[in-house]
C-alpha cells in the first residue's frame, strides 16, 4: 500500500487550506496540502518537502491527528494527516491558486478531495478538544 499525507496547521480554531490549480485529477478540488511519501522517506520528510515545492514555506510535523485508506487509479493509499507548523506566514502558490485559513464549518461546504475529506471526522473532535495552543 503506498502513502501519502496532509499537513494540517491550525490557528485560533482555523485550518490552512489550499485549492489546487485547474486541471489534472484534483484540479480545483480544496485540501489539506501534502502529497505521496516517497521511497525511503518519513512521513515529516513528505510534508516537510511537500510545503517547501508547493508553498515555499518548511513545516515542523507534529502529532497524528487522523489517517483513512482510499483508492486512487486502482492503487490503494494510506493517508496520514498530521499537525504541522509552519515556519513562515508567507505561502508562495505554486501548485494552488489560492490558500486560507478556514474553520471546519466551512471546510465542509467546500469542494474538497474525497481522501481528505476522510479526516474531517477526527479532525473535528480534535478541534473542539483541544485548547487552542500551538505546540511544537
Amino acid at each position: 500500500m503506498k502513502r501519502s499525507v496532509a499537513g494540517i496547521a491550525i490557528e485560533q480554531g482555523t485550518v490552512f487550506i489550499a485549492r489546487r490549480k485547474a486541471g489534472g485529477d484534483l484540479g480545483g478540488k480544496w485540501e489539506f496540502p501534502g502529497g505521496k511519501v516517497e521511497e525511503g522517506e518519513s512521513d515529516a520528510d513528505a510534508l516537510r518537502r511537500e510545503f517547501i515545492e508547493e508553498f515555499g514555506v518548511a513545516v515542523t510535523a507534529g502529532a497524528l491527528l487522523a489517517s483513512g485508506e482510499f483508492f486512487h487509479k486502482g492503487q490503494k493509499f494510506a493517508l496520514n494527516g498530521y499537525r504541522v507548523f509552519p515556519d513562515s506566514d508567507h505561502f508562495n502558490l505554486t501548485e494552488h491558486d489560492e490558500c486560507r485559513w478556514a474553520a471546519l464549518d466551512e471546510i465542509k461546504t467546500l469542494d474538497f478531495a474525497d481522501s481528505d475529506r476522510l479526516l474531517f471526522p477526527r479532525l473535528q473532535a480534535y478541534l473542539y478538544t483541544q485548547p487552542d495552543v500551538e505546540e511544537r
